[in-house]
């Protein structure tokens, strides 16, 4: 049965993120800019999701990142949550999470921009769909201390954004709301850990940078795909552990 799971949450992340492409084209503006309505010719974008590319120009180049590689990417994370997961109800909520995390590590690296338009309604969905969940029997968590967890990562992240605007960004805390709610679902252990995780790997990548000459100790880094990741990794052996 969990073989069969896995080899389903793979196909949905493959699908799902075969269709963030022109997300991320649109949303990878600059801080301050309106999101892309249009292609690089000035075209008009139908949709949301799909292709970056643009028939209108006649040509299939695509300008955002490609279908390939997000579509991996998702699979694999669908895929590792669904055996760590297993036959939980909480699976649902993070095979339909899981994209936008993509999403949001991807308009990160590219833009040091975590758009309010996902960050707020994934927080906002975690919360309603573990709410559902939680009146599910089989289910191996608590929706109290996802709550919590949500307030509890918000409120961290809104002090380390007041003692360091520079060094963090207020998408950063937002993000953290929704960080917060899935990683809570399995108690506090999980909060703690996807929270050092996450620190861990952006001052190892920090780290690296300088050390090749690419950064100076004071050039700010993108942290959220190392909160996303993080994050990602406390819920997977939450889950596991579960």
């Amino acid at each position: 049965m969990t073989e069969l799971l896995v080899a389903v949450a793979a196909l949905w992340g493959a699908a799902a993120g075969s269709l963030l492409p022109r997300a991320a084209y649109r949303y990878s503006v600059p801080p301050g800019e309106p999101w892309r309505e249009t292609c690089p010719a000035g075209h008009p974008l139908g949709g949301r999701l799909g292709r970056a590319g643009c028939g209108t120009c006649g040509t299939q180049q695509s300008y955002g990142p490609g279908t390939p590689v997000l579509s991996t990417v998702t699979a694999l994370l669908c895929a590792a949550l669904a055996a760590a997961t297993g036959t939980h109800p909480e699976i649902a909520v993070w095979l339909l999470l899981a994209p936008v995390g993509v999403l949001l590590a991807v308009i990160d690296l590219r833009v040091r921009r975590l758009p309010d338009p996902l960050t707020l309604p994934l927080a906002a969905a975690a919360l309603a769909l573990l709410g559902a969940v939680s009146l599910v029997p089989e289910h191996a968590g608590n929706w109290l201390n996802s709550l919590f967890g949500a307030l509890a990562l918000g409120v961290g992240y809104w002090v380390l954004w007041r003692i360091n605007p520079g060094g963090m960004g207020f998408g950063d805390v937002k993000l953290a709301l929704g960080a917060g709610a899935v990683l809570g679902w399995y108690g506090w252990d999980t909060v703690l850990l996807g929270t050092f995780a996450g620190f861990l790997l952006g001052a190892l990548y920090g780290g690296v940078l300088v050390l090749v000459g690419r950064a100076g100790r004071k050039t700010a880094i993108p942290f959220g795909p190392f909160l996303i990741t993080g994050a990602y990794a406390g819920l997977l052996i939450g889950a596991y552990t579960a």
